[in-house]
């Protein structure tokens, strides 16, 4: 398992501050230090950027169709491809031999179709619904609809007869998560209803599906007992007369470690992007996968302090000694975690830091002891690990929580560069706003 002990720095304190106001306590005055980077210098305007290497994308998509050898690939792509931009990752995945694009809601859907990609270069399903749809809308765009009860069977049918497009359906077996999905008991019924449209020409049943609840547990008692429901709720569909194209189950621990599961498909999330969706069995790396995101922030301010100095709002962290401190104009507006204050690691001029004081809206400190790095110097929050900088995965464990959160949750104030587009562009394309190809 990746990551590392992430202690105070050795210059600082996590000491409390008796005041609750956030106002300063009578101080002593803060000398400004470090030099400025010229801001005319190619590719250094912006205050933060999140690197998206498309390159890296492709090769994981390999080296994860190389582990499954023979399922089709569905690269998921919702929460804007998790953080890293739909469309350019979208036209990657494809590039790379995904023949699928999966998304939560049906507007993430309908923006990839309305970008021009459309059925004849990848079939789309889209799996979280509420009443209303938009159900017509997904019909004319030949979006696959993932039916989970009878009441959007219901609907859905209802939209098709007013459009006369007949419905594309995956109908989706609550085999143990407990979140959408048909139960058993259900089954026979749902089963029964859209088979009976079937026979109307009204929909095709395309897939039979479900989705785990802890295959990034290894040996947990859930994975057996879903396999076990899902087979049955197959061989009970499929002894009912369904006939569908795809069989899926396996997302991206799955996908890494349950070959039974893989079926006719198996559904990559954050495996395509090169995180470890199982961390403790292994790191990015064992799996042949490299990290996608990049990010990183450039000093906004570098100065002396005395010892005693209250450090953001609260004075959650107190210098220690004399020292410096320097500004990140990145904050939780942008997806940093709050509960990153006084744990979250970053890297400067080839040092770990560590966050001082309370991550704020739009910016943070880190306690330099006693080094003067030029204001405008690069902060490298995370990256690939390769270089000995933290990555998304040393933030998920300062914060207590999963690296899908950290990459997903960089939100839209941060730019995003693409590099390793493809030699006809097509996957350079704008994830958010600020993005580019390079």
């Amino acid at each position: 398992m990746t990551g590392r002990h992430l202690g105070r720095d050795d210059t600082g304190s996590f000491g409390g501050h008796p005041g609750r106001s956030g106002r300063l306590t009578p101080m002593t005055t803060a000398k400004t230090t470090g030099t400025a980077t010229p801001t005319d210098a190619p590719g250094r305007h912006h205050r933060a950027e999140a690197t998206i290497d498309l390159a890296a994308l492709r090769a994981n998509l390999a080296a994860l169709r190389e582990r499954t050898a023979g399922p089709a690939v569905m690269a998921v792509v919702k929460a804007d491809a998790y953080g890293h931009g739909a469309l350019p990752c979208a036209l990657a995945a494809l590039e790379a031999g995904a023949s699928w694009l999966g998304t939560a809601t049906p507007e993430e859907a309908l923006a990839l179709r309305a970008a021009g990609i459309g059925p004849e270069r990848a079939r789309m399903l889209c799996w979280l619904w509420t009443p209303g749809g938009p159900w017509a809308q997904a019909l004319r765009a030949d979006i696959d609809i993932s039916v989970s009860g009878q009441w959007a069977l219901d609907e859905l049918l209802a939209a098709v007869r007013e459009t006369g497009r007949p419905a594309r359906v995956h109908l989706k077996a609550d085999t143990g998560l407990g979140r959408n999905g048909c139960q058993p008991q259900d089954w026979p019924d749902l089963v029964a209803a859209a088979l009976r449209a079937e026979a109307e020409g009204l929909l095709t049943v395309a897939g039979l599906w479900s989705h785990f609840a802890a295959a990034d547990e290894p040996g947990h008692p859930s994975i057996q007992a879903q396999l076990d429901g899902f087979a049955a709720a197959l061989a009970y569909a499929e002894g009912m007369g369904v006939r569908p194209e795809v069989r899926h189950l396996a997302n991206s621990p799955a996908t890494l470690l349950l070959p039974q599961s893989h079926y006719d498909l198996v559904r990559p999330g954050l495996a395509m992007y090169g995180l470890s969706p199982v961390p403790e069995a292994g790191a990015p790396a064992d799996f042949g996968l490299r990290p996608v995101m990049s990010l990183t922030a450039r000093l906004a301010l570098v100065k002396e302090v005395p010892g005693g100095h209250g450090v953001s709002y609260g004075h959650h962290y107190t210098t220690a000694g004399p020292t410096t401190l320097g500004l990140v104009p990145l904050g939780y507006a942008d997806g940093i975690p709050r509960h990153a204050s006084n744990t979250g690691p970053v890297q400067i001029a080839g040092k770990w830091r560590t966050v001082a004081g309370r991550v704020a809206m739009d910016q943070f400190v880190v306690d330099l002891g006693g080094d003067t790095p030029a204001v405008g110097e690069d902060v490298l929050l995370f990256g690939t690990g390769e270089q000995g900088e933290p990555t998304a995965e040393d933030w998920a464990l300062a914060c207590g929580t999963i690296s899908y959160e950290i990459v997903t949750r960089v939100g839209t104030r941060v730019p995003r560069r693409y590099l390793g587009a493809s030699p006809a562009g097509g996957s350079g394309g704008p994830g958010g706003p600020g993005g580019s190809p390079a």
